[in-house]
């Protein structure tokens, strides 16, 4: 068996592999089967820091508040940003899942635990985690939804062809447009942000880093920063968390002599 693996990958991608790879002899140890080792120099790759961009939140307010960007994009970012979730996270939830009071709503996050092992699983099998949003949001969306009882929050803005097979839970009740995925989410992103041509736009991603790095500034606890992320390990949240400049320089008068202060 051989464990070659391009440089270019990511590390997270090596470590997974490697992990499986190594899960896999052992459960062949534990039932008889002879198999290879793996070797000394195939070794856990340390976790670089994320290269995501964190926006700041002027810029991050100027963009929401621009007139050409419309209602559903300003609702969808500015969500992204209070909430801290994934995208794919924002994009799934149904306006019925929704606490409009609590400003919060269960999401289906990135390797979720599932209630039940067996094939084709529905969302209602896994298990669910809340997020919060705040009065940004919670302006936004009334306006959005519009009445809108059922369905998912963020829609295109045009019903499904003919020959497109989409799921009941994605699709506007009788019947209507359907679920905005992650690429449309994507362009139109990048269709108001790049200014050095197409593709060379903001990530969706960036609201999320933007965000917990923000709350990191404000003096927010690791473990706050934990909880409001629903990272498991310490060392995910580090990824996301780098404080700017003036940040740095701030907590550094902090060591300053006590009259130098005054």
């Amino acid at each position: 068996m051989c464990l070659c693996w391009p440089q270019r990958q990511h590390s997270n991608t090596w470590n997974s592999r490697r992990a499986a790879v190594i899960s896999w002899l052992g459960w062949c140890g534990e039932h008889g089967y002879d198999g290879p080792a793996v070797p000394d120099w195939a070794k856990r790759l340390a976790v670089p820091d994320s290269e995501t961009s964190a926006r700041s939140k002027m810029a991050i307010d100027r963009l929401i508040a621009r007139r050409e960007v419309h209602l559903r994009e300003k609702t969808l970012w500015r969500m992204l940003y209070e909430t801290v979730a994934r995208s794919d996270e924002i994009l799934g939830v149904n306006i019925e899942e929704m606490d409009f009071a609590g400003r919060r709503c269960p999401v289906k996050a990135k390797g979720a635990r599932t209630k039940a092992r067996h094939r084709g699983q529905a969302r209602e099998d896994f298990v669910l985690e809340p997020v919060y949003w705040d009065a940004g949001t919670a302006r936004l969306l009334p306006r959005l939804l519009k009445g809108r009882p059922r369905g998912p929050v963020f829609v295109t803005y045009r019903t499904p062809g003919p020959g497109k097979v989409v799921s009941p839970r994605d699709l506007c009740p009788a019947p209507g447009p359907a679920r905005l995925s992650y690429g449309q989410a994507r362009a139109l992103l990048d269709e108001h942000t790049a200014v050095r041509g197409p593709g060379k736009g903001w990530d969706l991603h960036e609201y999320r880093h933007s965000g917990l790095t923000h709350l990191g500034e404000q003096g927010a606890s690791l473990l706050m920063l934990m909880a409001k992320s629903r990272h498991k390990k310490p060392e995910n949240e580090r990824r996301y968390f780098k404080p700017s400049p003036e940040a740095i320089a701030e907590v550094t008068s902090l060591l300053a002599p006590g009259d130098s202060r005054r």
